[in-house]
């Protein structure tokens, strides 16, 4: 018999045209590198009496379905989780083409995705979903990768794919060597780590249905949020912080003119750290920034990623 494997696994992605309805066609074969996304649903105890010591039969509460999935951050495939989090860009250019997502869209794309176990064989096929949560972190070295915070309408098991043959795409990835980091488009140095984190604060619509699933999940008020520590060496952004004045902060990878990706927070304002001494050894300033909507552009952030795809739309 055979067993599960993860490096067997298999992950699929295609967009709706309406939500929660799986398309036919369409499906795109994501790189990842794990996945807890998936349904569940709760046992409730039997709280009546009379019957004797031993409980009754529980019963089944609410059914549930989402979880994250670590992807790479590469020149392709990403783009399909940017269009997820900020709905679909504005592309523009022949060879290459660039394309360019913006913060601030009402209306969220969903989409539907499929995770394989061929040797079970298990398809779990999860529609309606849309993004919650894009974030990474950006450091000297190791793998780069991104986290997907998932929210689905419901899952659906079959023994066979109900995505077909999805479309390969080509895996090229950025690393943390190709990554920097600008303040008002000047290299910002003495950083040692930085954090992102893009949030679409959905909100569940938990209405009664006799299937269990959601009706949906709307997006509230957007977030972008993160950290980075840097070796204390002079007094810019502790000034900045203690002025209260927002700054521009760009995070970018580069692998060459066809090949790219900026993320730049428009204004992005510093709470005052606190600077301790904690032996002889460097010390080190700890800034958990917050960005908002800036005067101009009138917007919190925009994400431009340069390649050889046509379009996302």
């Amino acid at each position: 018999m055979a067993r599960a494997q993860g490096a067997r696994a298999q992950m699929a992605l295609a967009f709706e045209a309406s939500y929660g309805t799986p398309p036919s066609t369409g499906f795109k074969l994501m790189p990842f590198a794990s996945s807890s996304l998936g349904a569940e649903q709760p046992l409730l105890a039997s709280e009546l009496l009379g019957y004797g010591r031993d409980p009754l039969a529980p019963i089944k509460d609410a059914l549930t379905a989402d979880g994250d999935v670590v992807i790479p951050i590469d020149i392709e495939a990403f783009g399909y989780w940017l269009k997820a989090a900020f709905g679909a860009p504005t592309s523009t250019g022949t060879t290459p083409k660039v394309h360019t997502f913006t913060s601030g869209s009402w209306a969220l794309p969903s989409f539907t995705l499929e995770t394989g176990m061929p040797e079970v064989p298990r398809y779990a096929l999860y529609t309606g979903c849309l993004l919650d949560q894009l974030s990474w972190s950006m450091q000297r070295s190791g793998l780069l990768t991104a986290t997907a915070k998932i929210i689905a309408q419901g899952e659906a098991i079959a023994t066979t794919s109900a995505a077909g043959t999805p479309s390969a795409i080509t895996l090229q990835r950025f690393g943390h060597f190709n990554g920097a980091i600008k303040r008002n488009g000047t290299a910002l140095g003495q950083v040692v780590s930085a954090e992102i984190s893009y949030s679409n604060n959905l909100e569940r619509v938990e209405t009664i249905r006799a299937d269990g699933k959601i009706e949906g999940a709307d997006p509230a008020m957007a977030s972008l949020t993160g950290k980075f520590d840097v070796r204390f060496a002079d007094n810019t952004l502790v000034s900045q912080a203690l002025d209260g004045a927002p700054c521009e902060l760009e995070f970018s990878y580069s692998l060459g003119a066809n090949a790219s990706l900026s993320f730049t927070a428009h204004a992005v304002y510093l709470p005052r750290p606190r600077l301790e001494i904690q032996g002889p050894q460097g010390i080190q300033a700890s800034f958990d920034w917050q960005a908002a909507k800036a005067s101009s552009p009138p917007r919190m952030c925009t994400v431009v990623l340069t390649n050889s795809i046509a379009s996302y739309a």
